[in-house]
């Protein structure tokens, strides 16, 4: 706890001329709140040689030595570990559900509170599945957890299993502690995250009595980037909102014939003028309270003029000088609205032969509240070809943002604070799909809170070498045993 407090006041130095008395304020409560915390909880970051440090650690290697992909039947595994854990740890066996849906599975585990907060339980999600890898690519043996030059190598190191481990490990060591909740949390891992989401559809809608709650906390999202250069991330980006993802597979058909004898009308050609079609569509601009919040937060803390432009557009949605310059950049271009791209191709079935048929997948990626037939009219028209099939691949699920509360910021607050006193938190919106839309589309809302830290050119989830930094690790099992006291604990 000393370290803490040595930190603030550091902090506190360093910036004291730019730094007015609000803010001193702020930074003071937090300090105060944490010491007295403390009195129970101690908010030592766990190292590699601390009992909790080493049994996280346990955790984690087992979870990411299992290859928890599509087909390979490992979810039950590590679900039926996880919950031995929880078992061992006191939990009782009547509060720990395994979930068995098809081939993977779903964990539930109740951690029960003394209701003195007469509030809702608090659901914490995250999943258990990864993305597949393939020893031949990899320089490393992906399901082998390595450590090698301050990280930790391996599929799902980052992609969940951070997120996982450090929820787990928080409640084994708070129960260890005998902490007792002001309201129940429900820890929801999903099985299957990473491809059809159907454990978690099953855990707010069959399984919706184990999982009730009034909001989730999701450990799959959130986070702070740090500098290449090591230094302080210049904000939190507390995950409330996801676009919708849908895919439509597009075609175009013909009836062929010898190769030797083209014709003007062609399957390949069609569909290669609906793609560029595509390509050259742009969507309406859209924002909401949200995204403004977002660029309003990150234009500050962003130099030169994409900084210039963040402020801009926050300020006045309708500026199209800065809409041309957020538009060009490929890291906030999905924030102005909906994007839709090209993503696979499949055509043609001898060489010697006009094709008869010719397919592409289209991924878009909807801002919340444009709605996917809208969305369907504009691809449509832009091609501006009946003849070319669309047709639309699983079932997507539509939400609205999370709406922003007190509560939740106040208690990742406390836990940010820890790592980087004084970080302020910026709300975003996520272009990928994440466990906490299934949530929002139940009513439940959703925060991505996650203590991940890590460099930009660390992210390597879904990709070969995924790796996080060792300390970053460590780092998020503190991140969770502060913050679910925070939001939770009856003297707040």
């Amino acid at each position: 706890m000393v370290y803490l407090l040595e930190i603030g006041c550091e902090a506190s130095q360093k910036n004291h001329k730019r730094l007015n008395h609000m803010f001193f304020t702020k930074i003071k409560c937090a300090l105060l709140t944490c010491f007295l915390f403390s009195a129970s909880i101690d908010a030592q970051v766990p190292g590699p040689d601390m009992p909790f440090g080493k049994e996280a650690f346990k955790i984690y290697k087992t979870a990411v030595e299992l290859r928890t992909a599509k087909g390979h039947q490992q979810v039950p595994k590590l679900a039926n570990y996880l919950a031995s854990e929880f078992q061992k740890g006191g939990f009782d066996s009547k509060d720990i559900h395994v979930l068995r849906i098809g081939e993977t599975a779903a964990l539930v585990v109740r951690y029960r509170g003394d209701d003195s907060l007469g509030k809702k339980p608090i659901s914490i999600s995250a999943h258990m599945d990864v993305v597949d890898a393939m020893r031949d690519d990899w320089t490393r043996d992906p399901f082998t957890l390595i450590e090698e030059d301050g990280y930790f190598f391996g599929r799902g190191t980052g992609d969940d299993k951070l997120g996982m481990t450090a929820v787990v490990a928080a409640f084994l060591r708070l129960k260890s502690e005998g902490w007792v909740p002001g309201r129940d949390l429900i820890i929801a891992f999903s099985g299957d995250e990473e491809t059809g989401m159907e454990t978690t559809q099953a855990l707010v809608n069959e399984y919706r009595h184990l999982t009730d709650s009034e909001f989730v906390l999701n450990a799959d999202s959130g986070g702070a980037t740090i500098p290449e250069d090591g230094g302080t991330p210049s904000s939190f980006g507390m995950q409330a909102a996801e676009k919708t993802y849908v895919t439509w597979e597009i075609t175009s058909r013909n009836p062929g014939g010898h190769s030797s004898r083209p014709r003007k009308d062609n399957a390949i050609y069609d569909l290669a003028n609906a793609i560029t079609s595509i390509q050259n569509h742009q969507f309406p601009v859209n924002y909401n309270d949200l995204t403004l919040q977002f660029f309003k937060g990150t234009g500050k803390k962003t130099s030169g003029a994409l900084g210039k432009a963040m402020r801009a557009f926050a300020d006045n949605p309708n500026d199209k000088k800065a809409i041309k310059l957020l538009r060009s950049s490929s890291s906030y271009v999905g924030t102005l609205g909906t994007t839709c791209v090209a993503t696979m191709l499949r055509a043609g079935h001898a060489e010697n032969a006009l094709p008869q048929s010719a397919t592409a997948t289209i991924n878009c990626r909807i801002f919340p509240g444009t709605g996917i037939d809208n969305t369907l009219n504009q691809l449509k028209k832009a091609v501006n070809n009946s003849q070319i099939e669309f047709v639309m691949l699983g079932v997507p699920t539509e939400t609205d943002p999370s709406p922003l509360r007190d509560d939740v910021t106040l208690a990742l607050q406390k836990a940010i604070d820890i790592k980087y006193p004084g970080l302020e938190i910026i709300p975003s919106m996520s272009s990928g799909g994440t466990d906490g839309m299934h949530f929002r589309a139940a009513g439940i809302p959703s925060y991505g809170v996650n203590g991940g830290y890590g460099k930009a050119s660390d992210s390597f989830a879904h990709g070969l070498n995924e790796r996080i930094l060792v300390q970053s690790f460590y780092d998020n099992l503190a991140h969770w045993y502060v913050l679910l006291p925070a939001i939770a604990s009856s003297k707040n």
